[in-house]
């Protein structure tokens, strides 16, 4: 991708209050190379207060991708993934829900508010890696974006 960060590093930004999940998901994201960059933020305010500073277009370290997961504390991940699909500067960023619930309703809501993918968090540790692996797969190396959208 041309619009990579400094190094070449694109970058992601993980949204998640549990810190084995987050702790799995760098594991995961370490075993595709030096290449990314992930910040790592416990909350739905924290993330908001980021995205509002750091992600706005033409904006240094604007992340490539977002991994959000749905049961924050202080805002729940669907309004998180409400306000960013709701701003013109951010709704182009992809937003991957990465949550523990397989639950219908959760799926209904998160597709509902333009969330690019849902996928459920497998309970083995192995499982988890390689879900990791592939989203870092399809989003970072398969997936385009319109030029637009890429620019930073």
């Amino acid at each position: 991708m041309e619009d990579q960060g400094p190094g070449g590093a694109l970058r992601i930004l993980l949204i998640e209050d549990d810190p084995d999940h987050a702790e799995l998901v760098r594991r995961g994201l370490e075993a595709c190379g030096s290449r990314l960059e992930m910040t790592h933020v416990g909350d739905g305010e924290a993330a908001l207060e980021y995205l509002r500073q750091r992600a706005p277009r033409d904006t240094p370290g604007r992340p490539h991708l977002v991994l959000l997961d749905l049961r924050l504390p202080r805002i729940d991940g669907l309004e998180v993934l409400r306000e960013i699909k709701g701003s013109a500067d951010l709704s182009d960023i992809p937003c991957v829900v990465l949550t523990t619930s397989p639950a219908e309703g959760d799926m209904v809501k998160a597709y509902r508010l333009h969330a690019n993918s849902y996928l459920v968090k497998p309970g083995d540790h192995q499982r988890f890696r390689e879900l990791v692996v592939d989203v870092e797969r399809y989003w970072l190396q398969q997936n385009r974006q319109p030029v637009g959208a890429r620019k930073r």
